[in-house]
């Protein structure tokens, strides 16, 4: 496995990362979100992603359970912003939600740190400078090692990173943003800000919901028991399911066949052979999806077919 800094943090973490979304709630059970996770740790990845919104703590509270004993050489990442109880001021970015949040994360956790703490969106009812302040406060507590942001759009980095600058506090290193070969937006603004200011590029939906398997027929509703038929997916079927997309895919299977690879493979490979990217998010509900996911990491690509995959 080939471990990599997050930014210009000290931060080393694993090229690939694993995704928790699903784990906590019926498509994934419990069993096997365990043995997904031991198969990603036997492989290498120390680096597994979560947040406090997924299946309403579920998710974190599975991971929390899954690392007892195994703690200290992971790196843990979750996300805070979501509405996570009926209150006005249960969601949000305000310093009352932050510190709520981040200890309820912890509990569920069952961790005394978090090692990289995300914030999920943008919140524009809350100054930047009282959200930062207050992570700031929390890493000289020792509850929080390094700090992410997720969704935000180039201005907000910049306008965050600036305010830190500002008032000397802890920045963040890295920003979670969605990307893969169908959107591909964030090349224009993000990716230089990022390459500028050292901040690492943490993608997810890179496979598109799982499209990138290329095991989907596009006259054809998936499959019940697929990941593209579960709630999870819901948002990228909507986005991803259409011709356009579906011709893309075909064009990276013919790679794939091509070069000896599965198209999830080529997909992950080309994500990460983009500078700015740190590391790639990806979900698996099946162990050996992990042996297939963790090998893209070790493949280099032609640039002949790197510049046909940017063509697409």
């Amino acid at each position: 496995m080939e471990y990599i800094n997050v930014g210009r943090s000290g931060l080393k973490v694993s090229r690939i990362c694993l995704g928790t979304n699903m784990f906590g709630e019926g498509y994934v059970d419990d069993g096997r979100a365990f043995s997904v996770i031991d198969a990603a740790l036997a492989s290498g990845i120390n680096f597994i992603d979560t947040a406090d919104m997924y299946n309403d703590g579920k998710s974190e509270e599975l991971v929390g359970r899954a690392i007892k004993g195994k703690r200290d050489g992971l790196v843990i990442g979750t996300k805070g912003f979501s509405p996570m109880g009926p209150g006005v001021n249960d969601r949000g970015l305000s310093r009352k939600h932050v510190i709520g949040a981040v200890n309820s994360s912890l509990r569920r956790l069952k961790t005394d740190y978090i090692d990289l703490y995300q914030v999920h969106w943008w919140d524009p009812e809350t100054p930047i400078e009282e959200t930062l302040n207050t992570l700031n406060d929390l890493v000289r507590m020792g509850k929080i090692r390094y700090l992410g942001c997720s969704n935000f759009a180039a201005w907000q980095l910049a306008k965050a990173l600036w305010a830190g600058d500002k008032l000397g506090l802890d920045k963040f290193v890295s920003i979670q943003l969605l990307y893969n070969m169908a959107q591909r937006g964030i090349e224009e603004e993000v990716f230089p800000l990022a390459e500028d200011q050292g901040i690492g590029v943490i993608p997810y939906q890179v496979l598109m919901g799982g499209l990138l398997t290329g095991t989907y027929d596009a006259a054809k509703e998936p499959p019940k028991d697929s990941h593209m038929a579960s709630r999870h997916a819901g948002g990228a079927k909507t986005r991803f399911w259409n011709e356009r997309t579906f011709k893309l895919v075909d064009e990276v299977k013919k790679t794939a066949a091509q070069l000896g690879y599965e198209p999830t493979q080529i997909a992950l490979a080309w994500c990460l052979s983009k500078s700015p990217i740190t590391s790639v998010i990806v979900g698996s509900s099946k162990p050996e999806q992990i042996t297939q996911n963790v090998r893209s990491q070790e493949i280099r690509l032609p640039e002949e077919v790197l510049e046909h995959l940017n063509s697409l």
